[in-house]
């Protein structure tokens, strides 16, 4: 039940603790629901390791207070194929990343994918510069930028296949 001291994730209410006075909503879900999908990275918001939804918006959760978005509705990448898939599948996005092999190490991934799959909600049929752009605030280390543009438009095209 929504209240100004509650937060809905991934579709299921949580009461905010006492501690997230002082908290980001980054850690609130890593250290109080256990949720390991956004990943501290600069704590600036400039990475995009944290990414998450906010009321279907990307945002980054490691400069937002968490009682900033107290009621409103947080999707974190755990919570993201809850919203496409049935029976346990991964979203598209997620599948596309497996089977273009767009990772390494797997921190930027988080970002990346929920990045991808906004651009997506957005615009089904981006072009390879409108990644490019939708992403470019993402730091991948590892080089996998090629691999990773490869996924989001090969999402691109299996989501815009009639199933």
């Amino acid at each position: 039940m929504p209240t100004a001291q509650s937060l809905q994730v991934n579709q299921a209410w949580h009461a905010l603790p006492d501690a997230a006075a002082r908290a980001t909503l980054l850690q609130v879900l890593r250290n109080d629901l256990q949720l390991n999908g956004p990943k501290y990275g600069c704590g600036l918001g400039e990475c995009g390791a944290c990414t998450v939804w906010v009321d279907g918006v990307a945002a980054r959760a490691c400069v937002i207070p968490a009682h900033g978005v107290a009621g409103r509705s947080i999707t974190t990448l755990e919570g993201l194929p809850a919203l496409h898939a049935e029976g346990g599948e991964l979203h598209p996005v997620q599948q596309a990343f497996v089977d273009a092999q767009a990772a390494q190490c797997g921190y930027c991934l988080n970002g990346m994918v929920m990045m991808a799959a906004a651009l997506l909600a957005r615009n089904p049929n981006p072009s390879e510069a409108d990644v490019r752009r939708e992403l470019s605030g993402n730091l991948c280390r590892c080089g996998t930028h090629l691999e990773i543009i490869q996924a989001v438009l090969l999402a691109a095209e299996r989501m815009g296949q009639p199933t």
